[in-house]
């Protein structure tokens, strides 16, 4: 089974990247204020990045670079690469 790597967009208009093997369950519990800390509060959120790594530690390397980014580079990204 894949791992994903996501990037949510937020009330606030913040990004939020994640890890998750299952897209739509893990934007549920964000929703539903059972996701991160960070998300609640921020929410409706909408998904405007994914993308599949083979194995969890790929994932959470791709996770950790996205998140080391700028917001202007992260906004770039999603400009180039966006939505699913």
């Amino acid at each position: 089974m894949m791992w994903y790597v996501y990037i949510l967009r937020l009330e606030d208009d913040s990004l939020y990247t994640g890890i998750t093997k299952d897209i739509d369950r893990r934007i549920e519990e964000h929703e539903d204020g059972r996701g991160s800390k960070y998300v609640r509060g921020r929410t409706p959120v909408e998904l405007v990045h994914s993308e599949e790594r083979e194995t969890m530690s790929e994932a959470l390397k791709r996770e950790a670079e996205i998140k080391r980014w700028s917001k202007v580079k992260k906004e770039d990204f999603v400009k180039k690469n966006g939505c699913v």
